[in-house]
């Protein structure tokens, strides 16, 4: 994955856009507000505010901007980069600006003592600070002298003024290049090649420019520009380029660029020998310009042809392109038509969202716009509900049918619940949802008092799975009648029709695969006149589940605990030495490089989450779903930039590493090096499937641990979450009406997770066990887990007890250490969490336990010192047998 990218909006500055100029210098400072909202709401993660004019009070105008800036949550969302050559007006806006501003931009251009007294300022206000490469002699120009300026600076600011190298920002200065003056010629080089050499050499420290320089000589001819830029930046960033000053609403996309036209460009950039003997690059590029004159100086507006249709349309339109900027002004203007406000809601509003329905239904639409579709039609109800309320009629809106959802006791996971909810309230569905860790009663209380059609239960964790059959026995003993829903990630129909549904014979059990069949299974269950014959036939095709699964289970050969063992994988520990790790006992990395984590984000599950199934990056290409993949897509970068730039989330992590050895299906873990006091134990769990003649080992975690009185071996362990700050930001979002960006933050807040359970295991490769200390960063190898070593998780196909996951967040005093939590059913709480076990055998490998027999839970109930009750209770998802 190519890094983060962070746009600085460029357009409120008054040296670089002469609209916004001109707004200021007349004092129309709510229009030069519009010109800084359009800014964010194309794409800038960060505005660049300068008011250096001549004829300006630069620092009253700053002062003044930036007031006003604070009292517009929708453009106060970002951070501020005050831009200013003059270091009062800097002063200025340091006094100003809410939160973490940047300042652009100090230089040791008039000595070392002066900038570390303007660095110390800017520390005192809390400030990132963009360093120019700019010394005593001069701007630097080659990649030599700026990355030699770049250390200098880095190290007066780490060493000298206690600088936090995170936030340091260089700017190794970008010039205009096919000027024709031929030293020209490799200034972008110079530039991409300095960015990546300081990145490499100073740690933590970011680059940024401004990109419109790059193209100077190309002025008034937009489209060239904007290929310039688009050509410079995919290859500035590439090397290591986090951020620049850009028009974040005008950039092409690389590969929309013209190929000729890209290609030029390319030479330029590149500065690549000439492809043609009789001209230069520049000359080239110079000559090809014209044919593509002819565009604009400012960004291109969106296509507002849909803003002169009747006002019905229009809303419609809003609804199933996911539109907001006119939602309120078009629901008034609705209601001003309409006899009653609930006619707009009962009108309108709600044809658009059949739109919407028909669309998805259709396979035309997809998750990510219909949660979209919905955050519009959230705004326009809560326009009307104030009029409604004047109404005091108190005669509630007709409803489809009202819906009780609910993750349920011990498990804290909601994402797939939360975009279920989303899309029936689409369809004009109630939804009434208790949230995460709710316990039988209140679910079923909450049923009776809300006088709900269906109940909706979720579950991420295997331990939910037998929170539901519980709910279900609940609801059948109380006497209800009313449908149940069955939904999750653990959950299948094989379990429903074989766990759930016989504990709940007063009404009807239906397992649902994803958010896209929900509508479907919950009209039908709600209509009068197909009710009956659904649950029918689906009563009569659990059935047939349940005689399946028995036919099964008493073909499916097992072998004994003793054979399964005799089978055991076996390593030849003569010829291994198990490596030792750097240190002993545990290391917290607290808080992590959220930016650092993005580098290593598998995307693919991302989409999955959303129903959107395929790999990254050719899913954005999918003639399908390619279109609503890359809006989602760009969403979540915008989010994600903001979300690091901002630090809306916090990401911890605990490594700790113990000698070990193997004592059968047991792993010893040591309090020391001597091997003789026993520190506690890790429970395994083998395959006890037949394997056959020549058939492979029947394989428990235990056997890539070198056994007792063999050799010194060692275990390590870790808990990692990227989830302080997600249940908030969430909520956030929730309280604005907008459950897309909820739901977006939350899928996030998981992938950051995963990717710092990847990271950290990169880094306990690399680094702290060393074990593979050459190994290169390649994000698709790493997806594809080719690397040495594994880090199977308890709850998981390898280990699949979840209470294990209690010895593990002993021994790494993981809740001190990451602020995580176990719940009552051994769910990481917050939810963006993962942990597991390292072992670094280069045999080691992923497998899944299976089904197992009642003497394997016998002697893993011996051995954990529970009754055999307790170790159904845990196992029951794996189990090849009905407890008695």
């Amino acid at each position: 994955m190519r890094p983060i990218f962070v746009n600085i909006g460029e357009r409120t500055n008054v040296t670089g856009s002469a609209k916004f100029r001109k707004l200021v210098a007349e004092g129309d400072y709510p229009a030069a507000l519009s010109v800084a909202r359009q800014q964010v709401d194309a794409g800038a993660q960060v505005i660049d505010v300068n008011m250096d004019e001549g004829l300006l009070d630069s620092v009253r105008a700053m002062a003044t901007f930036l007031n006003l800036i604070a009292a517009e949550p929708d453009i106060a969302r970002v951070p501020v980069m005050i831009d200013s050559s003059k270091w009062e007006v800097i002063e200025a806006g340091l006094r100003c600006v809410q939160g973490k501003a940047i300042v652009n931009s100090i230089s040791m251009k008039e000595g070392e003592a002066k900038f570390i007294e303007q660095a110390k300022a800017c520390l005192r206000y809390g400030a990132a600070v963009v360093v120019m490469a700019f010394d005593e002699v001069g701007q630097a120009d080659t990649a030599d002298r700026k990355v030699e300026i770049c250390e200098r600076a880095y190290k007066i600011l780490t060493e000298q003024v206690g600088f936090p190298p995170e936030d340091i920002i260089f700017d190794p200065n970008i010039f205009a290049v096919a000027t024709g003056i031929e030293e020209h010629d490799n200034y972008a080089v110079d530039f991409i090649e300095a960015t990546r050499r300081i990145k490499d050499r100073l740690p933590y420290a970011r680059i940024s420019g401004g990109v419109s320089n790059v193209s100077f000589s190309f002025r008034g001819n937009e489209p060239v520009r904007r290929a310039i830029h688009s050509v410079f930046l995919y290859h500035a960033i590439a090397a290591g380029m986090d951020m620049g000053i850009v028009n974040a609403g005008d950039l092409p996309v690389y590969d929309d660029i013209p190929a000729e036209l890209r290609e030029a460009v390319e030479d330029v950039i590149l500065n690549r020998p000439q492809r043609d003997p009789t001209l230069t690059n520049t000359e080239r590029l110079v000559e090809l310009a014209p044919k593509y004159k002819g565009g604009k100086s400012e960004a291109k507006g969106p296509d507002l042809a849909w803003r002169e249709a009747p006002v019905a349309q229009r809303l419609s339109h809003a609804l199933v392109h996911g539109l907001t900027d006119y939602i309120e002004a078009d629901t008034e203007e609705a209601r001003q038509l309409a006899e009653r406000p609930l006619h707009v809601i009962e009108g309108p509003l709600m044809d658009g969202m059949n739109v919407v329905g028909d669309l998805f239904g259709a396979g035309k639409m997809f998750l990510p716009q219909v949660v979209k579709s919905a955050r519009v039609m959230k705004q326009a109800v809560n326009y009307l509900l104030p009029f409604m309320e004047k109404e005091k009629e108190g005669k509630p809106r007709e409803m489809a049918g009202r819906i009780l959802m609910a993750t349920v006791k011990g498990d804290v996971h909601d994402i797939g619940k939360n975009i279920v909810g989303v899309v029936l309230q689409c369809n004009n569905y109630e939804v009434i949802d208790l949230g995460v860790m709710v316990p039988a009663d209140r679910i079923l209380d909450e049923a009776e008092k809300q006088k709900v059609d269906i109940v909706g239960l979720s579950g991420l964790i295997t331990p939910s799975l037998d929170e539901m059959a519980f709910v279900a026995g609940e609801m059948e003993r109380r006497g209800f009648k009313i449908p149940l829903l069955i939904g999750g990630a653990t959950t299948s129909k094989t379990h429903t029709a074989v766990k759930i549904a016989p504990k709940y014979q007063g009404g009807s059990t239906t397992y649902v695969l994803d958010a896209s069949r929900a509508v479907g299974v919950v009209s039908g269950l709600l209509s009068p006149t197909e009710r009956d014959r659904l649950q029918a036939e689906t009563a009569a095709e659990y059935v047939r589940v349940r005689e399946q699964f028995a036919r099964g289970q008493n073909n499916r050969a097992r072998a004994t605990l003793k054979e399964a063992r005799d089978n055991a994988f076996t390593p030849d520990w003569t010829t291994y030495d198990p490596p030792k790790p750097g240190f002993l006992g545990t290391r917290t990395f607290a808080p992590y490089d959220l930016s650092e984590l993005a580098r290593h984000i598998d995307w693919s599950p991302f989409f999955a989450s959303w129903e959107l199934v395929g790999h990254f990056p050719q899913i954005l290409e999918d003639d399908v779903v390619g279109e609503a993949a890359r809006d989602l897509y760009a969403d979540a970068q915008v989010m994600l930039a903001r979300i690091i730039q901002q630090g809306e989330l916090e990401a911890r992590g605990v490594v700790g590493f113990w000698p070990a050895n193997a004592d059968g299906d047991d792993i010893v873990l040591y309090t020391d090096e001597s091997r003789e006091t026993e520190l506690t134990r890790l429970h395994t769990l083998r395959q006890q499937m037949a394997k056959g003649e020549g058939g492979r080992a029947n394989v428990a975690l235990a056997d890539f641990v070198a056994p007792v009185g063999t050799k010194p071996d060692w275990v390590g362990g870790f808990a990692v979450t990227a989830g302080h700050g997600e249940l908030e930001l969430a909520q956030r979002y929730r309280d604005l009406s907008d459950d897309y960006s909820a739901i977006l933050s939350t899928a996030l807040a998981d992938r950051l997770a995963e990717a710092f359970a990847e990271a950290l295991h990169r880094k306990v490769r690399t680094e702290l066990w060393g074990y593979a200390p050459d190994e290169a960063f390649d994000l698709d190898l790493l997806i594809a887990e080719q690397y040495r070593g594994i880090r199977p998780a308890p709850g998981y196909p390898a280990q699949p007890d979840h209470t294990e996951k209690a010895t593990l967040f002993r021994l790494l005093d993981a809740e001190a250490a990451t602020g995580l939590e176990l719940t009552e059913s051994f769910a990481m709480t917050p939810p963006a969490a993962v942990s597991g076990l390292y072992f670094a055998h280069p045999e080691a490998h992923y497998f899944g336990v299976g089904r197992i027999e009642r003497d394997q839970v016998a002697d893993y109930a011996r051995r954990k010192g529970w009754d055999l009750r307790t170790a159904e209770r845990w196992l029951a998802p794996i189990l090849n047998y009905e407890p008695a």
